[in-house]
């Protein structure tokens, strides 16, 4: 007779744990402690077998009855309902093991690791924010280029193109790392390549007019914000870093005796150290921001605390305040300045500009240079660079322009 629902509700516990038959073999084993089990009773290859099929009240007479007649279909194809239990789990463990947000983080502490913060924060987001939540809980073995698409168009909705490309540049490391650690056997973002929008290239807003350069460089020493924002104004047309790198600069990176700002590889966009000639006008700004900043750890201090750098939007804002809007000149913008006008204005060779920006290029015979890659020449150029500012300041106040003294 079949068990009705009122009869699991009553059943109490005895001395011994005792059983309650449904049909078929479904039955509620009723233990000593209280605990009610459903259990299925089985003969697979003249064996007496038993399948736990869940705990009530959790799993009701209705869906411990759904489980027992699926159980019973496998059993009829000659399957063992236990040991397809078994299997099913395990490939759902490992499934979950493969699963594209764990092998993603696996990447990322093995190959991002040496990367620069800043990147590393701009990977992560970017995998959090528009990947994990579309493609995060699938094995990656079984995503498809449609799955990969679907989550890049979310992106390329909100208009960010670029981002939506950069994205699926990173998914497809993380399908090549899967690959080579054999956890995949394809990457789906290879059929991807004409599918997105193609991002417009921006260039970022930069001044390289000398006379307008002039005119900027007296705006600059006129500022009357902080001394901090000051410095970093000063500094980013003699040394044309990255801003993010300016930012950051640490006095225990300024060689005194050398006269050059050492930065390390982990601060370096292309994960490589440099080396940036110091000038006799960048020596004498740092050594006056030392006497107010000497004693922490950064240069250029945040205004809410020594323990954290000035932050990135402190030189575009005191541009802005100085009449120089996004679409005039960016702080990424004095690295334009700086290549165009030492190449077409003071005639410098074009691989020792591009070495001091610290670009990803190569000599004639394919090597990369390192930090110490035309030093000397590069020294030179950093001097003549800012005695050339110091020129077209002098000329701006005089309303004449200098455009003498090449290499």
């Amino acid at each position: 007779m079949a068990l009705t629902a009122k009869q699991i509700e009553l059943a109490k516990p005895k001395e011994k744990n005792y059983k309650l038959s449904d049909s078929g073999g479904l039955f509620l084993l009723v233990k000593k402690s209280g605990a009610k089990y459903w259990r299925y009773k089985y003969r697979h290859l003249k064996k007496e077998k038993q399948l736990a099929i869940g705990v009530y009240p959790d799993v009701s007479l209705s869906e411990a009855r759904e489980q027992h007649q699926a159980a019973r279909k496998i059993l009829k194809q000659c399957i063992d309902p236990s040991a397809d239990k078994k299997a099913k789990k395990a490939a759902g463990i490992e499934a979950a093991a493969n699963s594209f947000e764990l092998i993603s983080h696996e990447w990322f502490s093995t190959k991002m690791a040496s990367k620069s913060e800043g990147h590393q924060k701009r990977t992560m987001r970017m995998l959090s924010k528009d990947l994990f939540p579309r493609i995060g809980n699938q094995p990656i073995d079984t995503i498809t280029s449609s799955d990969l698409l679907k989550a890049l168009r979310h992106i390329e909705a909100r208009g960010a193109m670029e981002t939506a490309y950069r994205t699926k540049q990173i998914a497809g490391q993380i399908f090549r790392y899967a690959i080579a650690t054999e956890r995949a056997e394809r990457d789906p973002s290879a059929d991807l390549k004409e599918a997105l929008t193609p991002p417009v290239s921006k260039h970022f807003a930069s001044i390289t007019a000398p006379q307008e350069v002039g005119k900027l460089l007296i705006a600059i020493d006129a500022y009357s914000g902080t001394t901090t924002v000051k410095t970093a104004l000063s500094l980013s047309p003699l040394l044309f870093c990255r801003p993010g790198e300016l930012r950051k600069m640490e006095w225990e990176e300024i060689n005194w005796d050398t006269c050059q700002w050492e930065l390390p590889a982990s601060k370096m966009k292309m994960n490589q150290p440099h080396i940036i000639p110091l000038s006799h006008q960048a020596l004498t700004i740092l050594k006056e921001q030392q006497l107010l900043t000497g004693r922490g750890r950064y240069v250029l201090p945040s205004a809410r605390g020594a323990s954290r750098p000035l932050s990135e939007n402190g030189v575009r804002v005191a541009l802005r305040t100085m009449g120089y809007d996004n679409e005039t000149i960016t702080p990424h913008g004095f690295r334009a300045m700086a290549r165009t006008i030492l190449d077409e204005v003071l005639e410098y060779r074009i691989e020792w500009i591009e070495c001091q920006l610290a670009h990803a290029v190569k000599d004639a015979n394919g090597r990369a240079y390192n930090r110490t890659t035309y030093l000397k020449q590069r020294t030179e150029m950093m001097q003549r660079w800012a005695d050339y500012l110091d020129e077209l300041k002098y000329c701006s106040h005089s309303n004449v322009v200098s455009f003498t003294g090449s290499a």
